[in-house]
């Protein structure tokens, strides 16, 4: 039987959203909603990651497990190495990384990036989906990604890649004929021994300039297996605009 381990970064502060995983959606916190339904998966353990106390406070008051980290983590996959210390997880233990602004993730996605990163015998592994607007192809704030013939990912863009030089201009108004281009999920699966490896990495050229701290792993040689996700990924949660979405949903009973 699989076992894996789910954490959940969860930071108090966001620009855009303050304490957004203390925002209520439905009568319930989001981080709540999102430890719900990770705990819905396969997952031996679900666990919160933050730096604050009142975050703390709110997931011990819904019978969740946490644990609080230091506040001054460059990224999230830091968050993510400095539980596994504490817990004490072996190098060998799997572990899945849950964005905690999102409360409509499916379970069954969260096995599908553990299970993938086992049967691929890669130490890190993610997933993505087609893109079939062109809006989000050329948004900068969707991740495209780019993946080998082994399904390893080449590199990851805020840039619309691949780009096809003598077919496509963003003028048509319409996606390319030559393939179909991916979108990056931002959900990961790491083997520990990567994750203790990652934070003595300083951030690269590359991840700076993108702000995608996954091109740190690739700038090391790392080998990231991607896999189409099973199941529609709902998007995030990062404006105002994207939290009334959510609530629109809870209002057609996606909840139980």
């Amino acid at each position: 039987m699989l076992n894996f381990t789910v954490i959940i970064p969860a930071r108090y502060q966001s620009k855009r959203l303050p304490g957004k995983p203390l925002i209520d959606i439905g009568g319930k916190p989001m981080v709540q909603r999102v430890y719900e339904q990770a705990a819905r998966s396969d997952a031996g353990q679900v666990i919160v990651a933050t730096d604050d106390e009142r975050i703390v406070s709110a997931v011990k008051s819904f019978g969740g497990e946490v644990c609080l980290t230091r506040e001054d983590h460059p990224s999230g996959t830091d968050r993510l190495q400095e539980v596994c210390s504490i817990m004490q997880f072996r190098d060998d233990q799997v572990v899945v990384n849950v964005q905690g602004d999102e409360p409509l993730i499916p379970p069954a996605v969260i096995n599908q990036v553990a299970r993938n990163l086992v049967e691929s015998g890669s130490r890190m592994a993610t997933l993505s989906e087609v893109i079939d607007d062109i809006a989000d192809l050329m948004d900068p704030n969707i991740v495209k990604v780019v993946v080998n013939h082994d399904s390893n990912a080449m590199y990851f863009s805020r840039a619309p890649i691949p780009w096809p030089r003598d077919e496509f201009s963003a003028a048509d108004k319409s996606l390319p004929e030559f393939g179909k281009c991916q979108r990056h999920l931002g959900i990961y699966a790491y083997r520990v021994s990567l994750l203790n490896r990652y934070v003595r990495w300083e951030p690269t050229i590359l991840e700076k300039t993108e702000k995608l701290e996954q091109l740190r792993a690739l700038w090391h040689g790392i080998e990231i297996h991607v896999e189409q996700a099973v199941e529609n990924i709902p998007p995030g949660i990062d404006t105002e605009m994207d939290l009334q979405r959510i609530r629109a949903v809870l209002d057609k009973n996606y909840f139980e």
